[in-house]
C-alpha cells in the first residue's frame, strides 16, 4: 500500500509519522472516485497540452504567461528569491521553479542524485497486462534488492501521442550504481521486444 497507493519510492515512510502516508492514500482514493478506474490522468496529445491549459488558467486568474522570453537573471532581496528579470522588467514571485542553468550565479545545492529514464517505442502492449492501452507498473525495491522502486508508465495511440498500434513506455529509476542501464534491466525485460529505446540520465 505504501508503494502502490501512497507512491513512496522506498521504505523510509515506515519510520516516519503515519499521517502524510494516510493523506497520500486518501488523495489516491479520491482520484479514483473522480476519474473512474484509475487515479492517474494523462492528457490526450501528450504533456505538450499542459502549457496551453496553464496559460489559459493563468490569464483567467490575472497572471502573465510569457513565451520565448529571455531570462536575464534571478532577482534576490535579502538573500531570498524575489522574482525573475526578463527583458529589463522584473516579474515578482515568492518562488521560482527553473532549470539549474538559470541559477549559475547563485549558490545552488550540489548534485544529490541522478535519475535514469528509458523511453521505449513498442509495437505491442506490455505482456501479461491484459492488452492494456495505458498502465503504470511499480517494481518494489525489496524485490529488486534496491533502495528505491522502479517505475514503468505506458501510453499508446489511444492518447494520440503516437501512431495507432504503437505504444510508448517510459522506465524510470533513481540511479544507485555506476551502471544505471543494468539497474533498469528487470523493467526492460518486462516490456518484451522494443522498436527503439532512448536513454536519458539527469542530475538532481
Amino acid at each position: 500500500m505504501g508503494h502502490a497507493v501512497a507512491l513512496h519510492t522506498n521504505d523510509d515512510y515506515l519510520k516516519q509519522p503515519a499521517m502524510p502516508t494516510i493523506q497520500k492514500m486518501a488523495l489516491y482514493m479520491e482520484s479514483v472516485g473522480k476519474y473512474g478506474d484509475s487515479p492517474f490522468l494523462y492528457p490526450v496529445y501528450g504533456l505538450g497540452g499542459l502549457p496551453e491549459s496553464f496559460s489559459r488558467l493563468c490569464a483567467i486568474h490575472g497572471g502573465t504567461y510569457m513565451l520565448n522570453a529571455k531570462v536575464e537573471g534571478i532577482v534576490m532581496e535579502d538573500s531570498k528569491v524575489a522574482g525573475v528579470k526578463i527583458n529589463g522588467v522584473t516579474a515578482k514571485a515568492p518562488l521560482v521553479i527553473c532549470d539549474p542553468s538559470y541559477t549559475t550565479e547563485l549558490k545552488v545545492t550540489k548534485v544529490v542524485g541522478r535519475v535514469i529514464r528509458a523511453i521505449c517505442i513498442l509495437d505491442h502492449p506490455i505482456p501479461n497486462t491484459n492488452n492494456a492501452q495505458s498502465i503504470q507498473i511499480i517494481l518494489p525495491q525489496k524485490q529488486l534488492n534496491r533502495n528505491s522502486d522502479i517505475y514503468i508508465s505506458m501510453v499508446s495511440g489511444t492518447h494520440n501521442v503516437c501512431k495507432q498500434g504503437l505504444y510508448l513506455a517510459i522506465v524510470s529509476a533513481t540511479v544507485e550504481t555506476d551502471k544505471p542501464q543494468e539497474e533498469i534491466k528487470p523493467a526492460m525485460d518486462l516490456l518484451g521486444s522494443t522498436l527503439d529505446v532512448f536513454i536519458q540520465i539527469n542530475e538532481l
